[in-house]
């Protein structure tokens, strides 16, 4: 069972609690296991980077770094297989620049899939979006504290201290996968692309419904993903593996509109917040000042 009071979950691609020769190296060297560009983690600072792979929320680990998702290029393989029939071949270019009709950036593209003839000419495409979770609170400052000693604070009970990390689902959708899907799905909507979406089942799950539909007839495929612990024979408290968990196809529209339409709860409500400044306006006594001697 994991401790409560433990916000971080893998740092540097291990468990806080894997004490083993390889997880120490990675640590002291500051190494990523995920296909980054370069063998070290990069997150936030590049000189002293923010190793946090995911945390944990009510004991269950959620990602919350969008390169936790390259383990074994899985995501790719999946969607692969929405975006291409039969035996296509294919490749992947990550982080490609995507611009609009006036020639301004839209935005990076993750991972953008390329299938190609046995000449290497393109004849398709789709994209790849990775979104992971944002985080409320301070997440660098139990970083660090762990670093320090990361044998003695595998465990340690961060719960009291101020600013404890936590998911946050509701940014991450609004400030990161609508405008996601706004303007750079938008693009590849009108090319008639298809778009995969990979995320945290822990995130899908906080989305609002979305209308399914056949794989045939869908625009985008959601792959769901989550964490699988799986125990190492012998010694050693084991490793998180990515899995994916489901799949959802659905058309562009319908779900932009979902994700980006809140809401409403009851106007009753709004008015009687109204009501109360008001009344608190009309209650409080203007201010009169005299000021002596203005010339």
């Amino acid at each position: 069972m994991v401790d409560a009071g433990q916000p971080l979950a893998e740092v540097f691609g291990y468990l806080t609690t894997d004490q083993s020769e390889n997880a120490n190296r990675y640590r002291s060297h500051r190494l990523f296991r995920f296909n980054n560009k370069v063998p070290n983690c990069t997150k936030d600072k590049a000189k002293d980077p923010l190793g946090v792979c995911s945390i944990y929320h009510e004991t269950h680990p959620v990602i919350t770094c969008p390169i936790r998702f390259r383990e074994d290029w899985i995501i790719t393989d999946d969607a692969a297989s929405f975006f291409f029939k039969g035996n296509a071949t294919w490749s992947s270019l990550t982080e490609v620049r995507l611009n609009d009709s006036r020639g301004k950036s839209a935005g990076n593209i993750d991972v953008v899939l390329v299938a190609y003839d046995d000449k290497g000419k393109i004849y398709d495409f789709g994209a790849l979006e990775v979104q992971a979770v944002y985080i409320s609170g301070n997440v660098r400052e139990p970083f660090e504290f762990f670093m320090k000693a990361p044998k003695a604070r595998a465990s340690m009970d961060w719960s009291k201290e101020p600013n404890y990390p936590r998911p946050d689902y509701l940014s991450s959708s609004r400030k990161r996968l609508a405008p996601q899907l706004l303007f750079k799905g938008g693009i590849l909507h009108s090319w008639k692309k298809k778009i995969a979406v990979a995320l945290n089942k822990s995130f899908f799950g906080t989305l609002p419904p979305l209308k399914k539909v056949a794989k045939s007839d869908a625009d985008i495929v959601w792959l769901i993903y989550d964490l699988e612990l799986i125990k190492a024979k012998g010694k050693g408290p084991g490793r998180y593996y990515l899995k994916k968990v489901d799949e959802v196809f659905t058309e562009f529209e319908p779900a932009l509109v979902s994700i980006t339409t809140a809401s409403p709860g009851k106007v009753e409500d709004f008015i009687k917040l109204l009501q109360e400044k008001l009344d608190e306006r009309l209650e409080t006594p203007p201010v009169n000042k005299t000021i002596e001697r203005p010339f």
